[in-house]
């Protein structure tokens, strides 16, 4: 569940999960929920004071936040880490500015590129980093290859690209099980591929970097649930009620499959016992050679 954006509130979107006030909101929540797992990883990687990173796809910022706050030394005569974010949405890299102001940080360098588009990569070529970060990107993206290399041309050699991602997402579904859940996983699934993305890119990720340079020196998955009146339970529930009407809009569900899907879901958050089984996430961290 990530997303992308050509304006804040915009009604058209290119990225399958649109812009707006509310999926703002929305992805600030999900970075809360797995920010845990994203600074082992980061840990995992070396980032670390004096880090020079890269933040792909980072959207309205708060990873790159989070990662500014890593990188910035205060110790005197030490090296000053720097954080690059990259995002098509002009909107959410003034977010990232605006954030980076908001926690008194040195601001992040920020580059607006559709990582659609082959070459869009190209300023980053010889930079020299440390890291490169890209948590639900790669399976929204037509190309991996291209970001593959982009990358990699951007990574000083040794540098670490640093991946959360899905496989076997439409693996995701509720207990007990609703039909209304089922088909709008499987109707999510179609979506993201329709505009060229893999919810299962993971499956495939690790091979495909092996072939352009890169060494994976870590592969983890975290299997997570969520039960009504936990934290983690927000997270499906905020994602479905912003993606159910964009599901209805492509034509992949009826208004009727939507209204089912809101009154299952009353139930299910009502039921003693009850949990969502979340879409696998995979960690991953792959080495240039």
């Amino acid at each position: 569940m990530g997303s992308n954006h050509p304006h804040l509130g915009s009604t058209r979107s290119e990225y399958v999960l649109g812009t707006n006030p509310a999926e703002l909101a929305r992805l600030g929540l999900q970075h809360r929920l797995w920010s845990d797992s994203a600074h082992t990883l980061w840990r995992r990687a070396g980032v670390q004071p004096g880090s020079h990173v890269l933040d792909l796809g980072c959207g309205p910022g708060f990873a790159t936040a989070d990662l500014l706050q890593i990188v910035a030394s205060e110790a005197p005569g030490a090296p000053r880490g720097s954080v690059v974010a990259v995002d098509e949405s002009q909107p959410y890299l003034d977010h990232v500015r605006s954030l980076s102001n908001d926690r008194g940080l040195v601001p992040a360098i920020t580059i607006r590129a559709d990582l659609n588009q082959t070459g869009s990569l190209a300023p980053l070529r010889g930079r020299d980093l440390d890291a490169a970060y890209a948590r639900w990107v790669f399976c929204f993206v037509s190309n991996p290859q291209a970001v593959a290399e982009g990358v990699r041309d951007a990574l000083r050699p040794g540098g670490r690209l640093v991946v959360q991602d899905y496989f076997d997402y439409e693996a995701m579904t509720v207990a007990p099980r609703y039909e209304s859940f089922t088909k709008a996983v499987i109707a999510t699934g179609k979506s993201w591929r329709l505009r060229g993305g893999d919810p299962d890119i993971m499956g495939r990720l690790p091979m495909m970097l092996e072939r352009y340079g890169f060494r994976v020196t870590h592969l983890e998955a975290h299997q997570r649930l969520a039960r009504p009146h936990e934290p983690m339970w927000h997270w499906p529930q905020t994602f479905w009620y912003n993606f159910l009407p964009v599901l209805v809009q492509l034509g992949l569900l009826t208004e009727a499959d939507r209204e089912q899907w809101l009154r299952d879901w009353a139930e299910l958050s009502r039921t003693p016992g009850a949990f969502a089984k979340l879409p696998p996430l995979f960690d991953l961290i792959a080495e240039k050679e």
